[in-house]
């Protein structure tokens, strides 16, 4: 049952505003159409949020914003919600200055981290370790949000345990001779050394099985995935395959439907990930979900999505517990340059891979006993209403967790740059409660009705144009600026401070008021 009576968008523009659009209109009308979901411009957050109670702000990314949209929150929120961002990717080498973004007084107990994965909780408290003990910083003086796990999650679809008819026809689209008894090994994900994975072991390992007698005859290597232009690596596996006497097959950039052959006419799913940019593992979750048994590295989040000996089988991995000098250099490098000596220093266990691959090339009943379990698995613990119904639970505890709203109100984020305070000495001179303004020339021709306000659009939201015209009428005579903003008050109804400032200043600027001298 949906919790929800609204769901509420704010963009940063309007790029991206047709397109979430559309995707409501396509897949949920129901929540569409009788308008529960608003999508808004994200400088509206401070109104909006001060005159209604969330229940919660969820973020799909916890590095960019989380901590400044707590800063707004604490500000100008009626209730002090939870505000949570999910985790992805979690090895770039900036990422340490974007988690020092939540090192502040302003994180409270209902903000949370939410991790796809236990080793990617390890990670982020590391990051917190590291920080307070570079910047010699106290837990008390500066808290961190919850980190809890909550995996991602699929939707199934047409992702099922395939029965012979449907094996047989996703062979003929990808070439393959139907009656083919050859246990087809697939591997799909981005087909690059430096990403993800370097397949290289897993043609290694099948080496070995062909050298220890296996009939080369045996096995298919099937390959899908992406391919960048240009890379000559998908041809260097295609020699060494030939060398070896294995038949490779490699899908570059595959549609989905060819996505769903491959999975189809799969006997055998293999990711040996050794990259630190790979956290999760979707694709381990299709292919559970097809029915196939997984062979995967024992490695970042696929520690969590295979259960050895039941769904599949872990390969031991072995690797550095520092790397002191590629730390140095990974912030004045591409990604992909300390991203690959990373994964070069990762060993994937070529011995263990060989012989748990003949394990299941072998064994039949194996393959459909952990494939079976594996479909159950996915299904029931990693489809998306259990994954949402996860994060529901989330929410519900953080929004019980006790904390003092008023002490927040006035907290500054550190990070964040005071615009006007830091640039205020380029003036001349500041606008201040006295200082004396008079209606301009422009101003006069506004009253008289033979000029009008010429806002630019992005500071539109910003101005009412009937109170830029009646300033002209109340600045006739000199006024000072305090008095000046009262009076704009009767007419605009809540205004602030700041907001009554910036009319004027903007009057001053296109000429409605002029400073007395």
């Amino acid at each position: 049952m949906d919790p929800f009576d609204e769901y509420h968008f704010f963009l940063s523009g309007s790029v991206g505003r047709q397109g979430l659009i559309n995707f409501f209109q396509n897949n949920y009308p129901a929540i569409y159409e009788p308008g529960r979901v608003k999508i808004m411009d994200r400088r509206d957050l401070p109104a909006e949020i001060s005159k209604q109670e969330y229940f919660c702000f969820h973020q799909s990314d916890c590095i960019n914003y989380p901590p400044h949209l707590a800063r707004v929150r604490n500000k100008y929120a009626r209730n002090i919600f939870p505000i949570t961002g999910t985790t992805h990717s979690l090895s770039y080498s900036n990422y340490g200055s974007f988690f020092l973004n939540y090192l502040w007084k302003g994180t409270t107990g209902r903000d949370c981290i939410v991790t796809t994965s236990n080793t990617g909780i390890v990670v982020v408290e590391k990051y917190f370790k590291h920080l307070r003990e570079g910047l010699g910083l106290s837990e008390k003086t500066h808290p961190t949000p919850q980190i809890r796990k909550i995996p991602l999650g699929i939707d199934p679809g047409q992702l099922a345990p395939p029965d012979e008819h449907l094996k047989a026809q996703a062979k003929r689209n990808l070439n393959i001779d139907a009656a083919d008894k050859r246990i087809n090994l697939l591997v799909f994900g981005r087909i690059a050394h430096y990403s993800k994975m370097d397949i290289l072991p897993l043609l290694r390992a099948l080496q070995r099985l062909f050298a220890a007698g296996m009939d080369r005859g045996k096995v298919r290597l099937m390959l899908g995935g992406w391919i960048d232009e240009d890379d000559d690596f998908p041809a260097t596996l295609a020699q060494l395959s030939r060398n070896m006497g294995l038949e490779l097959v490699i899908i570059g950039r595959p549609s989905e439907a060819k996505k769903l052959d491959l999975y189809r006419a799969a006997d055998i799913f293999a990711s040996i990930s050794d990259n630190p940019q790979e956290t999760f593992g979707l694709t381990i979750l299709e292919a559970g979900a097809s029915g196939l048994p997984v062979i995967a590295s024992d490695y970042d989040g696929y520690k969590d999505l295979v259960v050895d000996g039941e769904t599949g089988l872990l390969i031991e991995t072995i690797g550095p517990e520092a790397t002191p000098e590629l730390d140095l250099m990974a912030p004045l490098c591409f990604d992909n340059h300390y991203h690959l000596l990373m994964a070069q220093q990762t060993a994937v266990s070529t011995p263990n891979l060989a012989a748990e691959l003949e394990k299941l090339i072998n064994n039949p009943q194996l393959r459909a006993r952990m494939g079976i379990a594996g479909a159950k698995r996915v299904r029931e613990q990693f489809n998306w209403t259990s994954v949402v119904e996860q994060h529901v639970s989330l929410w519900e505890e953080l929004n019980t967790v006790p904390v003092d709203e008023e002490s927040l109100r006035d907290i500054l984020h550190p990070i964040q740059v005071r615009m006007g305070e830091t640039f205020s000495h380029y003036l001349t001179e500041t606008l201040t409660p006295e200082t004396k303004l008079v209606t301009g020339k422009t101003g006069m021709a506004i009253y008289q009705g033979r000029e009008f306000p010429l806002v630019y659009k992005g500071v539109d939201r910003f101005l009412k144009e009937e109170v830029l015209r009646k300033m002209a009428f109340f600045a006739r005579k000199p006024i000072s600026a305090a008095d000046l903003a009262e009076k704009i008050k009767t007419i605009a109804g809540e205004m602030s401070e700041r907001e009554t400032q910036f009319h004027i200043l903007w009057s001053l600027k296109h000429d409605i008021l002029e400073k007395v001298c």
